[in-house]
């Protein structure tokens, strides 16, 4: 049985800051034009959050029992490593799924009621990720899909549920913490790319293969910042998270001179930990313009 600091780690904190940054930039975006709404900005963050975490327990169960975690390098895998049986960890998945139904049920009934169809989709696509008989992560197509829902969807839905409109900022501010969550994911995968090749998982890292992979990280860092600057158009001192970038050159450096294996964990961290202080200084500034 998984100790408690078990569950912990296989809930893999270290990707949260792809659920909390979206709702900052977008809270950051929705005070811009005098829409901040604390309740509600807290609502979107619980939602984000449980769903991250859904996601992780979701993958973990699914890629367990396909036998594809088996040899894997990086955070504790509570299936493939034998510390948790596979329906318990499917169990806890379903369970944080529920809580993000129930505070997104809530948004829902304060806002609109086909926020309800949105939550629906956030969630189809988190199971299905690996889950099913079918898994697009296994295609190719899990950036697209992190892009889409924890950048665009995350970040203009949290500016919607406060402000009541879709702004030009909070859609930018989507391209811009998508295009970093997707960068997570890249690495992720790129560090995986042997084993999943030999799994038969086809990730777009294995497509692509290690090169093009690492150019693949290198041009998400660079959309994410280039977005800062179309976003500072309107809003001039946005212009300070181009200051954030200094964080992002020891891992865009380790990825373009070749880090694999183990020395991809610490780019990893560090990119998750770039995006949570790109998306909260991006949304502070923002709301301050």
């Amino acid at each position: 049985m998984a100790t408690p600091a078990q569950w912990f780690e296989g809930a893999r904190p270290r990707t949260l800051p792809a659920a909390v940054a979206p709702v900052a930039a977008g809270t950051g975006a929705a005070a811009a034009v005098d829409g901040f709404c604390l309740s509600h900005a807290l609502l979107a963050l619980l939602v984000a959050v449980s769903l991250q975490v859904a996601v992780n327990y979701a993958n973990d169960y699914s890629d367990g029992v396909r036998g594809t975690d088996a040899d894997r390098v990086g955070p504790l895998r509570l299936v493939g490593s034998g510390v948790a049986a596979p329906a318990a960890v499917r169990r806890a998945a379903v369970l944080s799924f529920l809580v993000a139904a129930v505070a997104g049920l809530v948004l829902a009934l304060l806002v609109a009621w086909w926020l309800v169809l949105v939550g629906a989709a956030c969630m189809v696509a988190a199971w299905y990720y690996t889950g099913g008989r079918s898994p697009y992560g296994y295609r190719g197509l899990g950036e697209g899909s992190v892009f889409v829902f924890f950048g665009l969807v995350a970040t203009v839905g949290t500016t919607y549920v406060q402000a009541r409109e879709v702004t030009t900022a909070s859609v930018l501010a989507g391209v811009g913490c998508g295009a970093l969550a997707c960068a997570i994911l890249v690495a992720n995968n790129l560090r995986d790319i042997p084993t999943d090749t030999a799994s038969g998982k086809r990730t777009l890292a294995v497509r692509l293969g290690d090169r093009r992979t690492r150019l693949l990280y290198v041009g998400l860092v660079f959309t994410a910042y280039a977005v800062v600057v179309l976003i500072a158009l309107a809003h001039l001192l946005v212009m300070v998270t181009l200051g954030t970038a200094l964080p992002a050159v020891r891992p865009t450096l380790g990825v373009i001179y070749g880090a694999k294996g183990r020395d991809l964990v610490p780019v990893l961290k560090e990119t998750g930990l770039l995006l949570l202080v790109y998306g909260v200084v991006l949304g502070a500034t923002l709301a301050l313009s």
